[in-house]
């Protein structure tokens, strides 16, 4: 029989009052959060389309307190969702209606930099920034960087395995993370990796980095660090057509060339950025790439060299090398300035974040071009163009319910574009609650029922940040039905369950 209206917020006020007796044994009173004022900024992370109140926001101040808490929402049956910065943007610490969010913002502490070993120990909620700050003085620094660099935390870049724009030559945080600890939904210690070259026992870290809160609360973290390159100078590169630009970034690589960073930029978000940051790009490009080469000054002039010879090969129109850290830094400030710039001229975007085979760059953006008329949205792009990862920026206005289902159609269409080329529905920023229906279309029931096998092992009751990531067989058939009643099935040859 359907709930009773009027039933349900005296059934969710009582669900409160038990959950917040039971976790007033386990942290300070200050440390709960659950009148709706105090929970509203829980309510989203950078995905702010959706939104739910927390039932109970915790804040817990040391590890046994955290232990205390999983232990007692096991016991209850309760959900836990782990949150950090909130800067996530595919609704991964959506916070879950009967369920509480655990924010580890306290655990914000560098606990040891190692420069013999270049590792640096710190906790979840360190900000990413913050490790390179503090290595600065041994002349070392954390390779990944996410454009939210300043504010996320390395929590999170495990949650979502976060790239940046010097991900091409340094790789991800899968690759740059030795080890990870935390405690598992029944509140028991869990560690993966080592310090060592090896660990015992099955290779689990990976597994963990990206598991996006789904496997076990991470509480600290070893990290790699690296030198600091004596110098490093950016080119940027004018297209005057997006498909030259794609093909210019699949000649740097066919060169043998792996830059410290190769990004792009259409015309539309160059012009938004501009008008942000006063970076000095070519208004009159429709596309333009930022080539960066680092290490000592002998090889960054010789790749320069190289990587300029390549570029006029491909039809750049124009060619400016930085000529002083402020001015490559300045080059950079519009790429990581992106998102602002995109949020002053547009209510909401939703940003994507599929991956594609680097040869098909200008096919996807001409796709895309296309897709703006199709559902009458504009649409910036910026992406990590060394590795395919795109990030189109869907400009919409959420307060129109029209609006925002046309720009969730046109994400989905972009996602399923990109597995037509040969790519991914993601890249960095992780499947949340953004991308469940596309997972639908990138993988197989056979596959979906191996990840849930996974985190079953994990978390065989379901309470670690249930309803993400992997979609239900029942959403995924009624995902398709949609797609077909609508006549939005933009890709009838891909497989579907």
């Amino acid at each position: 029989m359907p709930q009773d209206p009027d039933a349900i917020p005296s059934e969710r006020a009582a669900r409160q009052a038990a959950i917040v007796r039971a976790l007033s044994g386990c942290v300070p009173a200050h440390a709960l959060l659950y009148h709706r004022e105090d929970t509203t900024p829980y309510e989203c992370d950078g995905l702010t389309a959706y939104r739910q109140h927390p039932l109970v926001v915790c804040l817990p101040e040391d590890e046994a307190q955290v232990q205390a808490v999983l232990q007692t929402c096991h016991r209850l049956s309760v959900p836990v969702v782990a949150r950090g910065a909130g800067t996530g943007l595919s609704g991964g610490a959506l916070p879950h209606a009967m369920g509480v969010t655990l924010s580890l913002a306290k655990f914000n502490r560098i606990l040891k930099i190692d420069p013999l070993a270049r590792t640096a120990t710190v906790q979840c909620g360190v900000r990413n920034l913050a490790i390179s700050e503090a290595a600065a003085r041994h002349g070392l620094y954390y390779a990944p960087d996410p454009s939210s660099q300043i504010a996320c935390t390395i929590g999170g870049n495990i949650a979502e395995n976060s790239g940046g724009v010097h991900c091409l030559k340094y790789g991800l945080t899968v690759h740059n993370v030795l080890r990870v600890r935390g405690y598992t939904v029944e509140g028991e210690p869990v560690e993966f990796g080592s310090e060592a070259l090896d660990s015992p026992g099955y290779g689990l870290l990976a597994a963990a980095i990206g598991s996006e809160g789904m496997l076990a609360v991470t509480l600290e973290a070893t990290v790699r660090l690296i030198p600091r390159p004596q110098l490093a100078r950016c080119i940027m590169a004018s297209f005057s057509d997006v498909r030259h630009a794609g093909n210019a970034v699949a000649a740097v690589i066919a060169a043998g060339i792996i830059p410290a960073g190769l990004e792009m930029m259409d015309g539309p978000m160059t012009r938004a950025v501009e008008d942000f940051v006063h970076a000095g790009y070519d208004l009159s490009a429709a596309a333009i790439l930022l080539c960066e080469s680092d290490g000592t000054p002998e090889e960054v002039e010789e790749e320069i060299a190289r990587m300029s010879e390549v570029l006029q090969s491909a039809g750049a129109t124009a060619i400016a090398v930085s000529q002083s850290e402020q001015e490559r830094l300045t080059f950079w400030s519009g790429r990581k300035n992106a998102f602002p710039a995109s949020g002053r001229i547009s209510p909401d975007y939703m940003c994507m974040d599929s991956t594609i085979p680097r040869r098909r760059l200008a096919d996807i953006l001409l796709a895309i071009a296309g897709m703006e008329k199709k559902y009458r949205l504009r649409c910036c792009n910026v992406f990590h163009a060394g590795d395919g990862n795109l990030h189109p920026l869907i400009l919409f206005d959420a307060n129109d319910p029209d609006e925002l289902h046309r720009a969730e159609l046109f994400g989905a269409d972009i996602l399923e574009t990109s597995v037509a080329m040969g790519g991914t529905v993601t890249g960095e920023h992780g499947v949340g609650v953004e991308k469940l229906n596309s997972m639908c279309v990138q993988f197989s029931s056979e596959e979906h029922a191996q990840m849930l096998a996974l985190k079953k092992a994990f978390d065989p009751s379901g309470l670690l940040n249930p309803g993400k990531v992997v979609p239900t067989l029942q959403r995924c058939a009624e995902y398709g039905k949609m797609l077909v009643r609508g006549g939005q099935l933009a890709h009838p040859e891909l497989p579907r369950f």
